[in-house]
């Protein structure tokens, strides 16, 4: 009987072995960080629609690393350095996600993908309630925007990809893998997931800056909703139209993102019952998936093995914690031109994370008084908080490029 030799059948054991200790231990790492990833997504902790599937490919890449060759190791789940024709004719054939990555991914496809269902359901009526207020607020909203910025280049990364690091602050997922794709491809993987990450802690984090910086008495400021107007479906698509021109004229290197999101907002109010579905549906929840699948396949051991990530994570954080502090001052701001009659507690919502943050300013103004109302006014500066991470991307793109 033959003598049979199990690490070359199971190869992805053999590969381990045979690994440098730094990328066995990455891997190791990296699957049960994964299966974290999974567990917290189920369990509602993390955002399981991003999370499970990142989660899975994460998993599944950093086990299922086999012989390519005589000396190569890899997947078979994509290449993403294929740059040849010939070559990428060939993992097209072999590596069973190539396609969606080189069709969806690479050139940020998926994002505007995710933008369109977004604008599909998000009613833009709300912006209208108090367009310069709301707008106001998202303005101070990118402050982690703009301050992270210097202080990457300070740490160590060139002036793009400090840019990518920075949008982290944006707390806008399909605007960080859209600038960081163009920006910084060699570190997009980590930055995306790294803001995925951090946008699924908001939920749990930002309360707490809430109420370290907004007095109870003032969180619980009441709102008049007999103040909120009226906005007809036609005022919203005009309003959208015109936007979505104006800024296409004016930052065309972000024309695709706000074309989606725009276009995503006039079906809404259309109303043609299929495109809304199945935008709102297969489209937005589909390309999540996918994204999700795919920045986790794409997190192998080298990913984590580079020096810059350590700096990124902290950076990443700082950036949101910055932003979530410049919605507040914000929010304050508009309430002393208001008469001190606007609740403060709005300006967490200007950090864009449609409806994440509109959520939470709700939910801490009702803590603090059950009579008090005020998502209407929340999710008119969440949906700026998109626009205007959208204008600041465009920006960085346009002047780095």
């Amino acid at each position: 009987m033959p003598e049979i030799d199990f690490l070359s059948i199971f190869q992805g054991v053999a590969t381990l072995v045979a690994a440098e200790p730094t990328i066995m231990l990455a891997r190791i790492v990296l699957m049960l960080l994964g299966i974290a990833f999974v567990w917290l997504g189920v369990r509602g902790t993390l955002e399981p629609l991003i999370m499970i599937p990142m989660g899975i490919g994460m998993t599944s890449v950093n086990a299922a690393v086999l012989y390519l060759s005589g000396t190569t190791m890899g997947t078979i789940f994509l290449d993403p350095l294929a740059s040849e024709t010939t070559q990428l004719v060939d993992v097209l054939q072999i590596n069973f996600l190539q396609p969606i990555y080189t069709f969806t991914f690479s050139n940020g496809l998926i994002a505007c993908l995710v933008f369109m269902g977004i604008g599909v359901i998000t009613d833009i009526g709300y912006m209208l309630i108090a367009p310069f207020r709301s707008m106001c607020i998202a303005l101070f909203a990118e402050l982690g925007t703009l301050l992270v910025l210097p202080l990457a280049v300070a740490a160590g990364f060139t002036l793009k990809e400090a840019a990518a690091v920075a949008m982290v602050g944006s707390a806008d997922g399909p605007m960080v893998l859209y600038t960081s794709l163009i920006l910084a491809d060699d570190l997009f993987v980590p930055i995306t997931i790294v803001a995925y990450i951090y946008l699924s802690l908001t939920y749990a984090g930002y309360p707490y800056l809430v109420r370290l910086l907004v007095p109870k008495e003032l969180r619980g400021i009441r709102m008049d909703p007999t103040q909120i107007p009226s906005v007809t479906a036609a005022e919203k698509v005009t309003f959208a139209v015109i936007i979505n021109t104006l800024l296409c004229l004016l930052l065309p290197v972000a024309a695709p993102l706000f074309m989606s999101f725009f276009l995503g907002v006039v079906i809404r109010e259309a109303g043609p019952k299929p495109f809304v579905e199945f935008i709102g549906g297969p489209v937005l929840y589909g390309a999540t998936f996918f994204l999700g699948l795919l920045l986790g396949v794409l997190c192998e051991a080298g990913t984590i093995l580079n020096p810059k990530v350590v700096m990124l994570l902290l950076l990443g954080i700082l950036a949101l914690l910055l932003s979530g502090i410049g919605g507040i001052l914000g929010g304050y701001v508009v309430w002393l031109t208001s008469g001190r009659r606007f609740n403060p507690v709005i300006g967490i919502a200007g950090v864009s994370c449609v409806p994440t943050t509109a959520k939470v300013a709700q939910k801490e103004a009702r803590e603090a008084s059950k009579f008090a109302v005020i998502l209407p006014w929340a999710m008119g500066a969440s949906i700026c908080g998109v626009i205007t991470s959208a204008i600041i991307a465009a920006i960085y793109v346009t002047l780095l490029r």
